[in-house]
C-alpha cells in the first residue's frame, strides 16, 4: 500500500521537531517516490536557498488540522526554516 494513497494532505516536516514547515499546495498523483520528488521540487522552486533547508526536512502526511494551522503562514515556517 502506498504511503501517500489515502493522504488528503501531504508536506514537509523537519526531521528533529517533526513539526510541519510547509504544506504541499497541489494535487497528491503518483507514486511514493514521484510525490516525495515533486514536493521537494516545488519547494525547491520557492528559493534557491531551500536545497539547503531540504536536507533536514521530510515529506509526510500532514494532517487537515495540521495543514489549518499553517495556513496563512508563510509557506515556510518553524524552528526547521532558514528560508524567512
Amino acid at each position: 500500500m502506498s504511503k501517500y494513497q489515502n493522504a488528503e494532505k501531504i508536506g514537509l516536516r523537519d526531521k528533529k521537531t517533526n513539526e510541519v514547515v510547509a504544506v504541499y499546495p497541489k494535487r497528491i498523483e503518483g507514486t511514493d517516490a514521484e510525490i516525495e520528488d515533486n514536493v521537494k521540487f516545488w519547494f525547491y522552486q520557492q528559493s534557491c536557498s531551500a536545497e539547503e533547508v531540504l536536507k533536514n526536512l521530510y515529506v509526510d502526511v500532514i494532517t487537515l488540522d495540521e495543514a489549518e494551522a499553517h495556513k496563512g503562514q508563510p509557506f515556510c515556517s518553524g524552528p526547521g526554516c532558514s528560508l524567512n
